[in-house]
């Protein structure tokens, strides 16, 4: 072998050998840090938008010292950054594990809030801001657990700062699953599975009483039954239209039968 090939290994070892020295040096000083020291450390790193790095180091916190006040904070502290970081399903998994382990903490109601709000999978930001967002184009199941996230949040603890802003967010994903509902009745329709298409309607009414999606709902529901040849169930559904929408601009249109021949104009 080669002097020169030799020493290239060489080196290429020892850079390896620095590298792993370097990193247990600084494990070792890390381990030697106060717990005070080493919150600070990852709370700095959470406002520098270090979020990785400021988990690692809030789960630093409860390894080194797992039974401190600082321990229990920092658990939910983790759990907030991989939030930040998006890392929703960490998230999720950390604030169940906390929600378990410290179920009379008084930031339970703050775990359950960010759990709700990782099942969004998104950092909504302010409330303003819902209005750009559709969720009746994401996932439905993540959109429901959240709701009922938000309802155990406000049933638990109804004095709880985070009670307003979770009504108005539950008056949202409300809407948002009702239009869900409804797009994938509109789906069933267009590929001519008209009893689909009806009974996903007629549910979206049943289980969102107050939405405003009823009139899109009654639409489905009047072209579902109409298709099916069902006429005393479309016109109950097109009587409902009448009186609850008499503006509506579907009726305004003037409603023909698709049972009726193309030929027949009364």
């Amino acid at each position: 072998m080669k002097i020169s090939r030799i020493l290239a290994i060489i080196t290429v070892l020892s850079g390896f050998t620095l590298a792993a020295c370097s990193s247990d040096d600084a494990a070792k000083v890390e381990e030697n840090k106060p717990v005070e020291e080493l919150y600070t450390g990852a709370a700095n790193a959470l406002d520098a938008e270090d979020y990785e790095e400021a988990t690692r180091l809030f789960e630093e916190v409860e390894r080194q010292h797992p039974y401190s006040q600082w321990a229990t904070r920092a658990e939910l502290m983790a759990a907030y950054s991989s939030y930040k970081d998006m890392r929703y399903d960490e998230a999720i998994l950390a604030l169940d594990r906390f929600i378990e382990l410290h179920p009379g903490n008084k930031d339970i109601d703050y775990a359950l809030y960010l759990k709700a709000l990782a099942n969004f999978k998104e950092d909504l930001g302010p409330l303003t801001a819902l209005a750009k967002q559709d969720l009746a184009d994401r996932d439905a199941k993540a959109a429901r657990e959240s709701f009922e996230n938000f309802k155990e949040l406000i049933t638990r603890f109804p004095e709880s700062r985070y009670v307003n802003d979770s009504r108005e967010r539950m008056i949202y994903l409300v809407e948002a699953l009702a239009r869900h509902e409804v797009h994938v009745a509109r789906y069933y329709l267009l590929r001519g599975a008209y009893l689909a298409a009806a009974n996903r309607a007629q549910d979206a009414i049943v289980r969102f009483p107050n939405s405003p999606m009823h009139r899109e709902a009654l639409e489905v529901m009047v072209e579902a039954y109409d298709r099916m040849g069902v006429p005393e169930l479309r016109d109950d559904a097109k009587r409902v239209m009448e009186k609850s929408y008499p503006k509506s601009e579907y009726l305004s249109r003037g409603f023909r039968s698709k049972q009726d021949p193309w030929w027949k104009l009364w």
